[in-house]
């Protein structure tokens, strides 16, 4: 009688700890395209799951990729371009969805030339 009871939670405990398998946060590759006709140096990336330096990135052209723990559509951006420094608006990841086990580019470009502001588009393996 022991071993059918024992059977039975077995069984019970096994079929109850199946769960829908939710996406985890990463990790993301990442890279930067430059999407300008100007030398990007000291590129630095911040995806509130790490940071890193891609150095420098050639006008339209991609650097290699870089694994971070996470990632969002937007991400804190800053960089080099003839001695004066430019950045993306510091972003607020509170509501952004993230961006899950992919590879993605963010697309760099420059939004205020004045205010040395830069923006950008996220594209993922799959668009490209």
């Amino acid at each position: 009688m022991k071993k059918i009871i024992l059977c039975f939670v077995l069984i019970v405990s096994l079929t109850d700890c199946k769960r829908t398998k939710i996406e985890p946060e990463g990790p993301t590759d990442v890279r930067v395209f430059n999407n300008t006709d100007q030398a990007f140096s000291n590129v630095v990336v911040n995806t509130s799951g790490g940071e890193f330096n891609f150095g420098t990135v050639n006008p339209q052209a991609y650097s290699s990729y870089h694994l971070f723990d996470k990632a969002y559509p937007k991400a804190d951006i800053s960089l080099d371009i003839g001695g004066n420094t430019y950045s993306t608006p510091v972003q607020d990841y509170t509501y952004m969805q993230y961006m899950g086990q992919m590879k993605i580019t963010y697309k760099i470009f420059i939004t205020d030339e004045a205010q040395r502001e830069l923006d950008t588009d996220v594209v993922t393996e799959e668009e490209l």
